[in-house]
């Protein structure tokens, strides 16, 4: 991998260990700021992240390197020096992207994603659009013209996007001198929140002194509530994705060419509204109480999911493009499965059983094909318990599922 997730591959243990201490300080100080529902859909988003990142790499450091090769202005031979520079670059440019995704629709479309939970907690970190990094990635084409190394720009985004997880937390206060340079928890709070005073504040992503420098810095004042403006009504990963475009494609029926530019490219979301003329209904159930072997059975679930991403993202170059659209088909289809057992919804006990054998097959094939040979015994240890579970889906989950549906919608 010669991109900035080779870092992601390396982290991931770590963010799972800081939040399991997150939780266990929450819960010492008797705050909820989990909900297994969340949490999950969370991470579920955060994994689509980073295996759909994978396809795009080709186009994102392609571009760099092209730009990098043909139009840099200099070199800078000093690995630290092109380090420093580049990373206030970025964050510089960060800045802009990022107040682009939240005042045009275009991009909000993409980055709403990240706004959607109405807890605060590390898992949110991670809640990451799939495609954002397309829409903006041509924002950061003029870093390579001041000569910083493909390498090391691989190394500034990686630092950029690891620095902001542990802002993503209620537990860490004010941090004194530091709040006037840095980006902080506090600071991220604000950012993160729907109140009035806090709207469309504090966007930079290592340093604060964007926010000061043009206007849009707020210091955190009151208790931040959490979330979107108009709430988001779901659990599904791929539905997290889209649904705002589905809001700009019905401001766009029946008006002008020049309108609907206006709407895609120069209005935010705050505009959206006025020209869908419909109500915000806040009544809907945030919390669906879920059995216990339901719960357990989501869990058991999301691990065989992680560690699938995991083997994914570690052998993504062994694979043939063919084998890469097969392994991320049953991921998404999986993250789709794990949000329909939250939301419990009916059809799920059909779509569950072609999945797991669909997973097994597959996991079969690429040992025939010697893809990952060495994993056998991993392989064939959940094939089994894959075919377990599914028998005790049938027999314990099925009758919970058929008699307590639940619409989000």
């Amino acid at each position: 991998m010669e991109d900035s997730s080779i870092y992601i591959l390396i982290a991931i243990p770590f963010f799972l260990i800081l939040m399991g201490i997150e939780w266990l300080f929450a819960r010492y100080q008797r705050k909820k700021i989990y909900d297994l529902n969340d949490t999950v859909t969370n991470l579920s988003i955060g994994i689509g992240n980073q295996v759909i990142g994978l396809f795009m790499k080709v186009i994102l450091i392609g571009s760099y390197i092209g730009v990098y090769e043909n139009f840099a202005l200099f070199q800078i031979e000093n690995p630290i020096i092109s380090f420093i520079i580049g990373t206030i670059l970025y964050d510089f440019i960060f800045y802009w992207a990022h107040r682009w995704g939240h005042e045009i629709n275009f991009f909000w479309g993409a980055h709403i994603v990240h706004h959607q939970s109405e807890n605060y907690n590390l898992s949110v970190a991670l809640r990451q659009s799939w495609f954002h990094n397309l829409l903006s990635f041509w924002m950061f084409l003029p870093i390579p013209l001041f000569g910083i190394d493909p390498l090391v720009f691989i190394g500034v985004n990686a630092f950029n996007l690891l620095y902001q997880f542990w802002i993503h937390t209620e537990l860490i206060g004010k941090l004194g001198p530091l709040e006037w340079i840095f980006n902080t928890p506090s600071a991220h709070r604000v950012h993160h929140s729907t109140n009035l005073k806090y709207l469309d504040k504090n966007y930079g992503g290592v340093f604060i002194i964007w926010d000061r420098i043009f206007g849009t810095y707020q210091e955190e004042i009151e208790t931040p509530v959490y979330g979107i403006t108009t709430p988001f009504k779901s659990l599904n990963p791929i539905w997290a994705n889209f649904h705002f475009y589905k809001e700009i494609f019905r401001a766009l029926k029946n008006k002008s060419l020049f309108t609907k530019l206006k709407i895609i490219f120069w209005e935010g979301p705050s505009d959206v509204g006025k020209w869908l003329n419909n109500k915000v209904d806040n009544n809907f159930q945030k919390i669906k109480k879920l059995k216990l072997n339901t719960k357990f059975y989501v869990i058991f679930q999301f691990i065989l999911l992680l560690v699938g991403v995991v083997v994914f993202m570690a052998y993504f170059e062994s694979l043939t493009f063919s084998y890469r659209l097969i392994f991320l088909l049953l991921i998404i289809w999986t993250m789709w499965s794990i949000s329909a057992m939250l939301e419990l919804k009916k059809w799920v006990n059909w779509s569950e059983i072609p999945r797991l054998l669909s997973i097994c097959t597959l996991m079969n094939i690429l040992y025939y094909l010697q893809f990952i040979n060495w994993f056998y015994i991993f392989l064939i240890a959940s094939a089994s318990a894959t075919f377990l579970i599914l028998v005790w889906w049938i027999w314990h989950l099925k009758n919970e599922i058929n008699t307590q549906p639940v619409n989000l919608n």
